[in-house]
């Protein structure tokens, strides 16, 4: 194929016993092109560039040293895994990543054998390596058997709670467990916090590897000749301040840091931990995020995600925009907004560029918090913020939301504490696949007691929502939005609030009437178009909000009409369920008034492109026009592929 870089070692490799037969020296050569052809695929794909990178001579040092899949190498977050999909036998398809039919972005247990544990968000890794840990010693079956457990985690995730929950409890139970802290001091921003701080003092200084680690207390894992001149380098370096103490503290021994693009380094260091660790064992290991490829280590965030893109310049081949982002949208309301309010201030957790908050953190540091990723502490942080008189917008993906569910319900709900929930990448998403879609946020947020719940159906419509939000004090409530541009509609000079708990009506028609709540709107109008052309013309109603319900609207609607369609880019359990709640309890059904809700679907959907995951839900234009149909008993349109 034209523009393939040669690997001729590389096309020698099927899986990771055929890298058993290669030399060192080989090696070191195989990881150079096992560079060469991750950026050549992902050129084609786009993807999560630079974390892969960041971790070629790793991964090829790992499948080199230990016995996967009886060995369970785990990556936490796993967004660095292609350069591993390539080495297990899934080169073949590396070209399909993230496509529809193709490779997960993620690793996948459905994948393959070699991905023990399915990730893709971040911190789970120690608690999932652990866990096979002890099955294994417990004699649990497995059907790649059961060998050694070992993490793969970076340092952004290794500031998140879960990871150290998992290493003190691994700490406790002493199993034989390696974790590889990759630190690259880059996450997807820069990286924030006290450990951070910490890591960056353990490697600023560079004595020689044996003292450094007799100095971490591995003096165990050195040849018997060694141990008695490494005990006095430990007694010699123990007042200075090096070593992993924190770690040890923990209950891990720790050996590092060592340079983790250096196979001279990486391979000693594994092969002797692989003989002789007892216990659990933290390997302290610094990268480079985009490492051996100038455009991703000159950009900011190391390469982190691009679209595709040209190998020899970097320049990445995007799609021009027709409309801005919801994301931009949200961004510029709230600046607007905190220019006139210094109570106003922003909350991500770890995702500025994502959530658009690092326009915010341009113009008001003082009033932008990253805290690293940590949404528990996100929400927990934001409410006592509201507590204290502050007006805290706590932007989070609704993917990553759900992991600081119990805090939106006992640390805001309960307390009935006015922090402002703007909720990103609402609905199917595309590439990322199952694991980021925002499928849940209206259903597990709506059942909540004086919560405020709201979806924009376009651009405009997010402008008044954050307004709206701003001027919000009686409550938690919050706001969601895709990913990806707008409709291309007007934009309102400056949002106005919206008065609470009431809906729209966008066009009138007769028998039945379209209800929808979200960016779907789009959708029902198209649907509303062609069912207009077969002499049917819907109502259409914008519901604006969840929680609080329009009881008039929706009741108005079912007295006027002889069905009600609800639909949604959510799960059952959502708005049609409040809907459908509401209809019963007024005795509605009694009349033989038909109702039908469409949501998402009980599935996980695989990554395609949003178009194609909203076909597979059932939820795009020629759906909502064959349900209508088949709720008024019509005769079906003919052909229903998209």
């Amino acid at each position: 194929m034209p523009n393939r870089p040669e690997t001729p070692l590389l096309d020698q490799v099927h899986g990771p016993a055929d890298l058993k037969r290669l030399s060192d020296a080989e090696l070191s050569r195989l990881a150079g092109e096992l560079r060469a052809e991750t950026i050549s695929a992902v050129s084609e794909t786009g993807g999560h560039l630079g974390a892969g990178l960041g971790v070629i001579e790793l991964t090829v040092a790992l499948h080199a040293v230990f016995d996967a899949p009886r060995d369970k190498i785990i990556w936490d977050v796993s967004h660095q895994c292609y350069p591993h999909k390539i080495l297990t036998g899934r080169r073949d398809r590396i070209r399909t990543l993230r496509q529809k039919d193709g490779l997960s972005g993620f690793t996948k247990r459905s994948e393959s054998p070699y991905d023990p544990f399915g990730a893709a968000h971040s911190s789970t890794s120690i608690s999932a390596a652990l866990g096979f840990a002890v099955a294994r010693d417990l004699g649990g079956a497995c059907e790649t058997g059961h060998g050694d457990a070992i993490a793969v985690i970076g340092d952004g995730a290794m500031s998140a709670g879960m990871a150290f929950e998992a290493m003190n409890n691994a700490g406790h139970l002493k199993r034989r467990l390696i974790v590889i802290l990759n630190d690259n001091e880059m996450s997807i921003a820069p990286p924030v916090g006290a450990l951070s701080s910490y890591l960056s003092r353990l490697y600023a200084g560079e004595p020689f590897q044996e003292f450094k680690a007799a100095a971490k207390g591995a003096v165990s894992l050195l040849p018997e000749p060694f141990q008695e001149g490494a005990r006095r380098a430990k007694e010699m370096l123990k007042g200075m301040a090096v070593g992993g103490t924190l770690f040890e503290e923990l209950g891990f021994s720790y050996v590092g840091p060592i340079d983790g693009h250096d196979m001279d380094q990486l391979l000693p260091v594994l092969r002797t931990v692989q003989q002789r660790a007892t216990g659990p064992i933290l390997i302290h290991v610094t990268t480079k995020k985009g490492k051996g490829y100038g455009p991703a280590e000159a950009a900011r965030d190391g390469g982190h995600a691009t679209a595709k893109f040209d190998v020899a310049t970097g320049e990445q081949k995007k799609v021009p925009s027709n409309a801005p982002s919801y994301t931009k949208v949200f961004a510029n309301s709230l600046l607007n907004l905190a220019a006139r309010d210094d109570k106003i201030c922003a909350i991500t957790a770890a995702m500025p560029d994502g959530t658009g908050l690092d326009l915010f953190a341009e113009r008001y540091p003082s009033r932008c918090f990253d805290v690293g990723i940590a949404e528990q502490h996100a929400v927990t942080f934001s409410a006592g913020l509201a507590a204290g008189g502050m007006k805290p917008f706590c932007a989070l993906y609704s993917t990553f939301l759900q992991r600081g569910y119990d805090q939106v319900v006992h640390d805001v709900a309960i307390q009935r504490l006015p922090v402002r929930f703007a909720i990103d990448r609402a609905g199917l998403v595309g590439a990322d696949g199952a694991t980021h879609a925002g499928s849940y946020d209206v259903a597990f947020l709506s059942n909540l007691p004086g919560f405020t719940v709201m979806a924009a159906a376009d651009e405009a419509e997010l402008v008044h929502m954050v307004a709206t939000a701003a001027a919000h004090d009686s409550g938690p409530i919050a706001f969601r939005y895709p990913r990806g541009e707008g409709q291309g509609v007007e934009m309102p000079e400056t949002g106005q609030p919206l008065e609470i708990g009431k809906g729209r009506i966008i066009s009138r028609g007769a028998r039945v009437a379209l209800l929808s709540f979200g960016t779907r709107l789009g959708e029902v109008r198209r649907a509303a178009e062609a069912l207009s052309a077969r002499g049917l013309t819907p109502t259409i109603a914008d519901a604006r909000f969840a929680k609080p319900l329009d009881e008039d609207l929706i009741l108005s609607l079912a007295a006027d009409h002889e069905a009600l369609i609800t639909i949604e880019e959510g799960a059952i359990g959502g708005f049609g369920s409040h809907v459908a709640q509401l209809l019963a309890e007024h005795g509605v059904f009694d009349r033989g008034f038909k109702f039908r809700s469409m949501v998402l679907p009980d599935i996980f959907i695989d990554q395609a492109s949003p178009e194609d995951m909203y076909h597979v839900a059932g939820l795009d234009a020629t759906r909502i026009e064959a349900k209508v149909l088949e709720v008024l008993d019509i005769a079906q349109i003919g052909d229903l592929r998209a």
